[in-house]
């Protein structure tokens, strides 16, 4: 049976052709672009919000003025118009109408420019980068927040030996409530971690998104795997030291999904399949009653309220109270919440600091956009857990061949989205920020290339592998 390659029988194969320099420089723009995002807050802490406002602006505008020539030259590829991402744009643009009703314009205009911004640059990161580099990109920014985590936490502990505050302002007399300072010198006494972000739940979180990156890039039997392996030690023990009751779930929530999915990949049959269905989601429906029931004593041991230290009592109801002025199209987008805005000022407190979102996704949407916008918000997070998971149970085809391995990479967006999901439930971190970078960039990657393996750039990653046709 004769074989065809890519080379004739008189050439010997040659070493693959290296990355262009611009490229290069390209993907480390967008490693940048990442480490900004996810660490908003360290860049808070660190300059000051004039100095984060400058930072993403100036980041927004190198991204337009690299996207743009490229998009005028179609590269690396034409750009996808019909395969956006329109309902989360969708959103986007109600988000922008809403100051016409607004109650709070200033704080509509403020954060609507932050979620544009965000939007751009996810739609950026989506058009010029592969599946995988997106992934490796990912992993990168990672390594940066949770290598500086443990550098500023060793650096506290060790050399100043003390608490820090933010912009490394001097500690004022007496002792200032711990949540105002930036790492609280918690590494070696068995107190919870902060690290370089400066809020223990942030840092959990990206912990959580972390290992989940390091994990696929480690199935795929990525160069360095021993490094990669340690990576996600450090990870681990974040997530650990930061006692998160929300990361927690996140990651339960993650590895029950982890497990269907790969039931379902190893699934012959349709009837098969419908099975491991019924069998999960019973299950999942009757482990979430027994840990609402059991609420209680379960966030005991972590340390926490039954009213999920006191979101129920203090946040949600007043949340609800003003919602329900304008239940249809809301009182006027603001992700997040300005606090120095007499809309806003002290109108809920934590720890004598104003709260600046409401510890719920949903009822922060229903809060700023009404009803139409929570429809919006539903549409945009359903369509991408449906893309997502059958991306990740489904054999690649894109012709006669039914046998193409799996890609771990493919479990990742699926991961990704179940965890913003349940985090949502306690925290509106996933419609604003990086939460809303991922639901656009994995979204529009999504729809534009739904399988790893198509297209010149988007080859299937395996090490020093290369593809053959049988006939």
């Amino acid at each position: 049976m004769a074989q065809y390659t890519k080379h004739p029988v008189s050439a010997p194969p040659t070493a693959p052709e290296r990355e262009s320099t611009g490229h290069l420089m390209l993907r480390g723009y967008v490693i940048l672009v990442l480490f900004v995002t996810f660490a908003h807050s360290a860049v808070y802490n660190l300059l000051g919000r004039d100095g984060a406002a400058v930072t993403l602006a100036v980041f927004t505008l190198a991204t337009l003025g690299i996207g743009i020539p490229m998009l005028a030259r179609n590269r690396p590829q034409p750009f996808r118009w019909r395969r956006l991402p329109w309902t989360a744009l969708g959103y986007t643009t109600l988000a922008l109408v809403s100051v016409a009703w607004s109650q709070w314009r200033g704080p509509t205009l403020i954060t609507w420019i932050l979620l544009a911004a965000v939007t751009v640059n996810a739609l950026f990161i989506a058009h010029v980068l592969t599946w995988h580099e997106i992934v490796r990109a990912l992993s990168s920014a990672f390594k940066w927040i949770l290598g500086l985590s443990l550098a500023i936490e060793l650096w506290v502990s060790l050399v100043l030996h003390g608490p820090l505050l933010p912009n490394f302002a001097e500690l004022p007399e007496g002792k200032p409530d711990p949540q105002w300072y930036w790492v609280r010198d918690n590494l070696f006494d068995g107190g919870r971690l902060q690290g370089i972000v400066g809020n223990a739940n942030l840092l959990a979180m990206i912990s959580l998104f972390a290992l989940i990156t390091f994990g696929v890039l480690f199935a795929a039997r990525a160069r360095w795997s021993t490094t990669l392996a340690l990576w996600m030690l450090l990870a681990a023990y974040f997530l650990f030291r930061t006692s998160s009751a929300t990361a927690l779930a996140c990651a339960a929530a993650a590895v029950v999904v982890l497990v269907v999915a790969l039931l379902m990949r190893r699934a012959r049959t349709p009837g098969a399949r419908t099975r491991i269905y019924v069998v999960a989601i019973g299950g999942t429906a009757v482990a979430a009653l027994a840990v609402w029931l059991l609420r209680a004593p379960l966030l005991a041991l972590l340390g926490r309220s039954a009213d999920l230290t006191g979101r129920s009592d203090r946040i949600w109801a007043k949340v609800l109270t003003r919602a329900g002025e304008h239940p249809i199209f809301g009182n006027g987008f603001s992700s997040p919440w300005i606090p120095e805005d007499p809309a806003f000022y002290e109108w809920i407190t934590d720890h004598g600091i104003t709260v600046f979102h409401a510890h719920n996704m949903w009822l922060d949407v229903l809060l700023q956009l009404g009803a139409v916008g929570v429809v919006l918000m539903a549409v945009a997070y359903a369509t991408l857990l449906w893309r997502s998971w059958f991306f990740a149970i489904d054999r690649p085809r894109w012709d006669l061949d039914a046998e193409r391995p799996f890609s771990p990479l493919t479990l990742l967006p699926s991961l990704f989205t179940v965890v913003l999901l349940v985090q949502g439930f306690s925290e509106s971190t996933p419609i604003m920020l990086w939460g809303w970078m991922l639901v656009v960039l994995l979204s529009f990657k999504l729809k534009s290339v739904p399988l790893v393996g198509v297209g010149e750039r988007d080859l299937v990653f395996e090490r020093g592998a290369r593809q053959r046709r049988v006939p």
